[in-house]
């Protein structure tokens, strides 16, 4: 094959050749090592822990000293403050920097304005230039980004966007594309006093709100605008660090000419307001008259204005409206002789939202910190704030959507909890041993909090949540197989007695069967959570491999995460650190759980005198 050029069949026999070699030589000795050896010693010290931890009153202690373990892995792991995030922290792959000039700036302003804030760009990425892959500017309708801004905020004579696209990350070697935002962030700002700057990165997952988004809802207009004011002056007193600028979605000093037709004058001339109106419009912004053909291709005729006359107040009031009396005669009317015009300023557009009026207040928060400790210190610094009746605000975008993800997953998890349990009550015709399994699952996640607040991980909504639901999944598996086995033991040893089947055992005989499930149980169990742990190690650390490039021409092209491995990281590390004590908790606490709830049915028949 490698002769006739076909590398990948050539890769392939050769790696089959090897595991073939390495499986008579190596492979094959180890598992007869790891069968024979190693797991019958595993099985001896299992035995030997399983029957101190069903001996006497110690079977308490493993069962509330593992609750108690629960409680402080939790309190350790929230007590120290880890960040929760809606989903995973990125490396930006692409930045995006929206520049904002004063509403009414021409865009050949704009457009060169955005030509230095170009170059000033490329300077601050300085000597990390190798690694972007191109600096795309656009002004006025191109200006928009993702999301395209609040109601009304749309692409205007006003805007720029620059935006950064880098390189793969494999490509960037140890060049962080987040300080480079966070560079951006820091020296533009200060550049551009009195420019509204909006610097954002590509988003994990699905699109979401803002990270700082507050919606102030009233009636009437001036008081809500007002209020909006009194919110924006309590946040900027706070002075909270992570803010990139607190911006409203209104536009409050939008300029306007009025003209005023005066009805009286343009009765007289046999005018009409609409003549008058639809002349201006004509000259500002054309009309369609006609269509050029050219073959089967049709282009529109406007007719308006020239350039030179359309943006001179004078010439747009001193052209004559044309149009014919009732006598038929054609008249001509200069615009100025029936109107007057004046200069003033206006809002944007009103969003409403349950017939109420609302008026947004929005930022990003600077790379590096966290949104939900800022919008925390937020609502700390405005809970003095009192707002007159009618008029309330609340934290929307991104933090609704998080609390929103979050009751949906504790829904979806109690949900699934009670189908299990439905599930298992009708199996085992019992409610006791179907508890026992679901408290497992409650216990495994000892393991997940534990293991995110040893190695100082972050708390993903999302990721980790369904993490948790994915390995209850494996935590009920397990115990159902290791419950149900005991189950079938205690049925053949009362068989062995001669006693009913519904009989209670004796408690040695009902304790060995508890030992031999266990110890029975150890290799399927223990060998399910290795393969699933092994299995999830690559993508829980990042390990990317080209396959094809090392078949084809061995250049695996190893490395060490980007953007995959940072959105499915935290649900591999929740698996993982779930499972490793789960392993350990269905293996012991489980048959702990299950005595002490055969201990207590004992209790009870002798309490009240029943021999079933």
């Amino acid at each position: 094959f490698y002769f006739a050029g076909w590398n990948i069949p050539g890769s392939l026999s050769a790696i089959a050749a090897l595991v073939t070699i390495f499986n008579v030589y190596i492979f094959s000795h180890l598992g007869q090592w790891f069968q024979n050896i190693f797991l019958v010693k595993l099985e001896k010290w299992y035995t030997t822990v399983l029957t101190f931890a069903l001996a006497g009153k110690k079977l308490y202690i493993f069962f509330f000293g593992t609750l108690l373990m629960l409680i402080l892995t939790m309190g350790w792991y929230f007590s120290s403050n880890p960040k929760i995030l809606f989903f995973p922290e990125n490396e930006p792959s692409y930045i995006n920097v929206l520049a904002e000039l004063p509403i009414g700036t021409d865009i050949h302003a704009t457009d060169t304005f955005m030509v230095d804030m170009r170059e000033d760009v490329k300077n601050i990425i300085g000597d990390r230039g190798s690694i972007v892959k191109s600096i795309l500017t656009n002004v006025g309708t191109g200006a928009v980004l993702e999301d395209g801004g609040p109601a009304g905020q749309g692409a205007r004579p006003n805007k720029g966007l620059i935006t950064i696209n880098f390189m793969d990350y494999e490509f960037r070697g140890d060049i962080e594309t987040s300080n480079i935002m966070r560079d951006l962030s820091d020296q533009l700002s200060r550049r551009y006093p009195g420019v509204v700057l909006t610097i954002e990165k590509n988003s994990m997952g699905p699109p979401t709100g803002r990270p700082i988004n507050i919606e102030v809802a009233g009636n009437k207009f001036d008081v809500l605008l007002k209020q909006s004011d009194r919110i924006l002056q309590e946040i900027e007193q706070a002075d909270i660090d992570g803010i990139e600028g607190m911006k409203m979605d209104l536009d409050v000093g939008k300029p306007e000419m009025i003209v005023t037709v005066d009805r009286d004058k343009a009765r007289r001339f046999g005018l009409s307001t609409g003549q008058v109106a639809q002349t201006i419009r004509t000259a500002l912004f054309g009309k369609e008259i006609s269509d050029y053909k050219v073959g089967e291709d049709e282009y529109p005729i406007q007719l308006r204005l020239q350039d030179e006359f359309r943006y001179n107040v004078s010439s747009l009031m001193n052209q004559t409206v044309i149009f014919r009396n009732n006598q038929g005669r054609l008249i001509k009317v200069p615009v100025s002789a029936v109107a007057d015009f004046k200069y003033s300023t206006t809002y944007g557009s009103v969003k409403r939202k349950d017939l109420d009026r609302v008026i947004t207040l929005y930022s990003n928060v600077v790379e590096g910190y966290n949104p939900t400790e800022v919008n925390e210190q937020i609502q700390l610094a405005l809970s003095d704030l009192e707002l007159p009746e009618g008029y309330d605000y609340r934290f929307t975008g991104e933090q609704q959507d998080q609390q929103e993800s979050m009751q949906f997953l504790i829904r979806a998890m109690l949900i699934a909890i009670s189908l299990i349990l439905m599930i298992l009550v009708s199996q085992f015709n019992s409610l006791v041993k179907p508890v026992i399994i679901l408290i497992s699952v409650v216990f495994s996640t000892i393991g997940v909090f534990g293991g995110l607040a040893t190695f100082g991980m972050d708390f993903i909504v999302v990721m980790t949540g369904i993490g948790i639901v994915s390995l209850a999944g494996v935590v009920v598996n397990n115990a159902i197989v290791l419950i149900d086995y005991i189950e079938l033991l205690k049925q053949d040893r009362r068989k062995e007695l001669g006693m009913d089947e519904n009989a209670i055992l004796p408690v040695k005989d009902a304790t060995d069967c508890v030992i031999e499930g266990g110890k029975t149980r150890l290799r399927p169990v223990l060998l399910t959570a290795i393969t699933t742990i092994l299995g999830l190690l690559p993508m829980a650390i990042g390990l990317n491999i080209d396959f094809a490039g090392l078949l084809r021409d061995f250049d695996p092209n190893i490395y060490f995460g980007g953007d995959i491995a940072n959105m499915w990281g935290p649900i591999s590390w929740t698996v993982i650190f779930g499972l490793a004590f789960a392993t350990f908790l269905t293996l012991i606490i489980v048959p702990v759980m299950y005595r002490i709830t055969t201990k207590m049915q004992v209790y009870v028949n002798k309490k009240f005198g029943s021999n079933k």
